[in-house]
């Protein structure tokens, strides 16, 4: 993992503006939370003022404030004052549940449209991405980052809220009843907002820091579940455990570096309180007790001290839950931004119907990591041709079907099914009209009827079967006690690399395309059950294009042209039997597979 780029001071605040860009089309709602949060704060701090008018109330009777509005006897005044207290608390009451359910309800809508937007995004991104990026990395993204911002939304957001009502609240009052005691108590305030900010800036690249190494852990972790067959297989049980260690203890320690600083700001705030206390207290006791000050007004001033100050010690909980979610929140909407590379720009569907002639036309690609790819490539599939790629690994045959299917799109020259550029047409069109079996077979946890019809969900049973039969996979399927609705397990754990070959194979022909490709769809089976897969793909071709990337030489035989791709280049082209006459590239390699290789085939493989 590369170090995190040097970020700016404010970025907390910078990734806030995003998020509240991002959330425009909830502001209503977030308007209403906010409103009731304030609501529901300034019911909050009355009962403080109303011990203080009540203290009035008891010492000067009929000189009360009270006694000014109206209520002329003590008796009134209290009994008024009991009313308005019951009042406050039942506002105070409703408003806080209004705000919760308001809060929490936002919390979860964004969650789960953020979440949403976010996946449907990175579907949309070129392959080159998640090349670039690990499995793990993203589902921490979509998963524990979005539920980092929920729970700030949750209690988070509310809690600044009520800190900056409390404040300017009670500071108006104070500055009412005694604007040098105002004056003494808010005397901290500053100290604490700077050290609000100072531990905000600091704890910021921190929290940026947990993420990274929460994603590092994702990644171990979903690496080594898919991978645990390999890692029983070379007894590497313990390497591995030390390594989610290790990857573990630096998400701890990571933590613990934010922990330390984030936890340094209560002490600091404790004492900042405890003058501001003192303050108001001891001068406002002295001017109480020379009259100079309302024995009333000296009790909401003392009351409301505590009510100002005590909930600044909050801060140091609410900016490190706000430092964590702008962390998640940098990291989400980065991901948001990825630019889209192979754009779905056009509605124009390919004209139907579709014969599935394949031209690419002196195509060029490479890599962006590696460097590799192909170099000028010119083909041409006739509609109901199968043509056959063959070469070393890494010679560019898988990287034509990633250009056939717009995983990519190329530097140079152009790909077209029957005359039309694929790059006008709609993605969704395109890839309708193309049934991939690759030899990195994927199943869907579920059964195996819902792994065939994946790619037609409505398919009659009868399909299925009849889809199952034609790739040769019935004979098993019959075998098994649930037969179609036997689960497979995740990624299709529970079949034989064989057996999934052949669900996928099916799968692909219930999409019934008029365009076929199959990239090493017969590697995983034994020689019977590629003798029988040839069998039906004699069946299959009919009447659809196939295009088939092959080691296995024996499987290609038929293929109406093979090509040999060397370093991205075509080395050789034409039939089985043409290119063995040329005793070529695919000449030698035909007397390597069939046991009749002669001196000097060894040499022209390693060219």
């Amino acid at each position: 993992m590369a170090p995190s780029p040097p970020r700016s001071k404010n970025q907390s605040f910078q990734a806030l503006v995003r998020l509240l860009r991002y959330a425009k089309g909830y502001r209503r709602r977030i308007i209403a939370a906010t409103t009731c949060s304030v609501i529901n704060k300034l019911f909050d701090i009355a009962p403080e003022i109303l011990i203080g008018v009540a203290i009035d109330v008891v010492v000067n009777q009929e000189q009360s404030f009270v006694a000014s509005l109206g209520f002329e006897t003590p008796q009134q005044q209290i009994t008024m004052l009991a009313v308005l207290t019951f009042v406050i608390w039942a506002g105070e009451s409703l408003f806080e549940y209004l705000f919760q359910i308001l809060w929490r309800n936002l919390a979860q809508r964004l969650q789960a449209d953020m979440r949403q937007d976010t996946y449907e995004h990175a579907q949309r991104l070129d392959m080159a991405f998640f090349e670039s990026k690990s499995s793990g990395q993203l589902v921490a993204t979509m998963n524990d980052d979005v539920n980092q911002l929920e729970r700030f939304l949750d209690g988070g957001a509310n809690a600044i809220i009520q800190v900056v009502v409390t404040v300017v609240t009670v500071g108006v009052v104070f500055f009412v009843l005694s604007p040098l005691i105002a004056l003494l108590a808010f005397t901290p305030i500053p100290l604490i907002i700077w050290g609000a900010f100072f531990f905000q800036r600091k704890a910021g690249p921190l929290y940026s820091d947990v993420r990274e190494k929460v994603g590092d852990l994702a990644s171990r972790l979903s690496n080594n579940l898919s991978g645990i067959a390999t890692i029983k297989s070379f007894t590497s049980e313990d390497r591995e455990a030390e390594r989610l260690r290790d990857a573990s203890e630096a998400y701890v320690d990571a933590n613990r570096r934010a922990i330390k600083v984030s936890s340094a700001f209560i002490p600091v705030i404790r004492m900042a309180i405890l003058a501001g206390f003192l303050a108001t207290f001891t001068v406002g006791g002295m001017m109480a007790l020379n009259g100079s000050l309302n024995v009333g007004a000296y009790g909401v001033l003392v009351f409301l001290t505590q009510r100002l100050l005590w909930p600044l010690t909050g801060l140091a909980q609410v900016i490190d839950l706000f430092e964590r979610a702008m962390a998640s929140t940098r990291r989400i909407l980065d991901l948001l931004e990825v630019p889209i590379t192979v754009k779905d720009d056009s509605t124009t569907p390919l004209t139907q119907p579709v014969r599935g002639e394949v031209t690419v036309d002196n195509v060029s690609f490479h890599y962006a990591t590696s460097g590799v790819g192909v170099d000028g490539i010119h083909l041409q599939v006739p509609a109901g041709n199968t043509l056959a790629l063959v070469g070393a690994t890494g010679s560019g045959k898988s990287t034509l079907i990633k250009l056939l299917l717009r995983f990519y799109d190329p530097e140079n020259g152009r790909v077209l099914i029957d005359g039309q550029p694929i790059t006008e047409v709609s993605m969704n069109s395109l890839r309708q009209s193309i049934g991939l079996v690759s030899q990195d077979v994927y199943l869907f946890e579920g059964s195996i009827r819902d792994n065939i019809a994946y790619g037609k969900p409505d398919a009659d049973e009868a399909a299925i079967i009849d889809a199952a039969k034609t790739a040769e996979a019935w004979s098993f399927i019959e075998t098994l006690p649930q037969g179609l609705d036997t689960p497979v397990g995740e990624r299709g754990v529970r079949l034989s690399g064989g057996q999934r070959q052949r669900l996928s194979l099916a799968r692909a022909l219930l999409k019934d395309p008029p365009i076929l490709v199959l990239d090493e769809a017969t590697s995983a089976v034994d020689n019977e059950t590629e003798a029988a897969i040839q069998r039906s793909l004699k069946r299959i071709a009919h009447g659809r294009t196939v295009i088939m990337i092959a080691h296995r030489l024996s499987t290609i035989v038929h293929a109406d042209e093979i090509v040999v791709i060397e370093k991205g280049q075509v080395a050789e082209r034409g039939s089985h039997s043409s290119l063995l006459a040329a005793n070529g590239h695919y000449a030698a390699q035909w007397r390597v597979q069939t046991g009749e290789a002669q001196v000097g085939d060894m040499e022209v493989l390693s060219r």
